[in-house]
């Protein structure tokens, strides 16, 4: 009984898999494959529903709504690839790191990060970005992010587990232990911490730009463009929708990739 929902899970991973990596195809190629460059204005009528000449359509400046779905994805995924370095680096990373220090200091970084943990990843994103600028959007995502992948990691190290007291009664040193755990253990988790990561700053970046936090025009992301199309959100819904589903669809992949059975948060 339990193989079956292995298997499925197995199944949806590699369709997540699979679906990150047909859109980092359709990001290296976004140049090739749009019928405009970013920001093009009069590239057809306004508002025009979508047609053969327009797929997906045209926005109020006459802008090819596939042209900018494809630029605007890119965007967003450069962003969020910075940005989940920094999460899987001072979160994942240094989670599993902490939690096999001396015991004073791994229960006050326990501590300190989970009191993080508890702000919500946007809002302390934001308050970075009120530090700084908009500039560095992506770094405050990356950081948001981190204290739910540092928490995480923290807790799924065994530091008492047998083969670590074996290890300690052998003679090995706590420092080749810490690089034996990370090569073996961190690095056979590392794709689902990436995954999850990539998902969780994903919905932070594009919120941020909705918000007008985020990215700053004339590179527009994918959240910038929803927020942009509020104006005909009824009356031409195609300048929200399209944009809205390529978001959603990475989000999608990154969290199959990751596995779903692996919680929602970084």
């Amino acid at each position: 009984m339990s193989a079956r929902p292995s298997a499925f899970g197995g199944t949806l991973r590699a369709i997540g898999w699979i679906g990150l990596g047909l859109t980092a195809v359709a990001v290296a190629l976004s140049d090739f494959l749009a019928r405009a460059p970013a920001g093009a204005t009069g590239v057809g009528p306004m508002l025009e529903a979508p047609s053969e000449a327009h797929p997906f359509g045209t926005d109020l400046l006459g802008r090819d709504v596939l042209s900018e779905a494809l630029h605007g994805l890119s965007v967003t995924l450069g962003d969020a690839l910075l940005a989940t370095l920094v999460a899987v680096l001072l979160g994942g990373l240094a989670g599993a790191m902490a939690a096999r220090l001396p015991n004073p200091m791994s229960a006050v970084l326990r501590w300190l990060f989970g009191v993080l943990a508890a702000i919500p990843a946007l809002l302390l994103a934001i308050v970075i970005i009120g530090l700084t600028a908009r500039d560095y959007a992506a770094l405050a995502a990356g950081l948001a992010a981190a204290p739910f992948a540092f928490v995480r990691a923290f807790d799924k190290v065994d530091v008492k587990s047998t083969h670590a007291e074996y290890a300690r009664a052998t003679g090995i040193s706590s420092t080749t232990l810490l690089k034996r755990d990370l090569t073996y253990e961190f690095r056979d988790t590392l794709a689902q911490t990436a995954a999850r990561a990539l998902a969780a700053v994903t919905i932070i970046l594009s919120t941020l730009s909705f918000l007008g936090f985020g990215s700053i025009p004339p590179g527009r992301d994918l959240g910038l463009m929803i927020a942009a199309a509020k104006a005909s959100y009824l009356s031409a819904w195609w300048t929200a929708a399209f944009p809205a589903l390529a978001l959603v669809a990475l989000i999608l992949f990154a969290r199959l990739a990751a596995g779903l059975d692996e919680g929602e948060r970084a």
